[in-house]
């Protein structure tokens, strides 16, 4: 006796969970990714080798653009809070805390801070700016930018960072460097643009040999 044929039928996959989970996903990434925002002092910073990522907390970061004016960028809002009140007690200069600590950056000289603040943050543009007087050793504000700085971390951690432009003049350098020096700043780490080991190199045959190494 033969066994009955079953009919067959076409296989059905539900895949509206699978939807919902994608729709999940893609809405989490773009509700929590974070858009950079369009610099305000643009920089074509020099290219290196060098692999390791500069730290994003507790910077301070000095900008030198392809003009040579220098700029100051502080993340801590506690710290900026302690400068401004350093600032209105030793230069009198009767700055808006409040405005002070919302600013991401700084780039003009003491006695024009208040009128710098006053600019809505949107409209202050690195080219319209005259950066922080730092043109030799007896005209160099950054120093006591950076003296007072020092004050603010008490001891603390602090990643002090130089971002240069590759066209500035060794001038500029130069003054930011004596700044550096006059407050007790030995070490600091250059902000560059990364790029691969050009092959054929020493450095480039050192890091195949590192990297036999670990295989082995």
């Amino acid at each position: 006796m033969s066994r009955p044929k079953l009919p067959r039928k076409s296989t059905s996959i539900d895949m509206t969970a699978m939807c919902d989970v994608a729709f999940l996903l893609l809405s989490f990434f773009i509700l929590t990714t974070k858009f950079k925002a369009s610099e305000a002092i643009t920089v074509v910073t020099p290219s290196s080798v060098a692999s390791k990522v500069a730290p994003d907390k507790d910077v301070v970061l000095i900008t030198i653009d392809k003009n040579g004016k220098v700029f100051l960028s502080l993340d801590d809002e506690a710290k900026k809070q302690y400068i401004a009140s350093a600032l209105n007690s030793e230069k009198n200069l009767s700055i808006n805390v409040t405005a002070f600590t919302k600013s991401t950056f700084f780039g003009t000289s003491f006695s024009q801070l208040p009128s710098f603040l006053a600019i809505p943050e949107a409209d202050r543009k690195g080219n319209l700016l005259p950066g922080i007087p730092c043109k030799d050793s007896t005209q160099n504000e950054l120093s006591d930018w950076l003296k007072i700085i020092n004050d603010a971390y008490a001891g603390q951690k602090m990643n002090l960072l130089l971002k240069g432009d590759n066209v500035a003049k060794y001038p500029a350098f130069k003054n930011v460097l004596f700044a550096f020096k006059k407050n007790n700043f030995l070490k600091f780490q250059m902000v560059t643009n990364p790029e691969s080991v050009p092959l054929g190199t020493d450095l480039y045959k050192m890091n195949q040999g590192k990297a036999d190494s670990k295989v082995e």
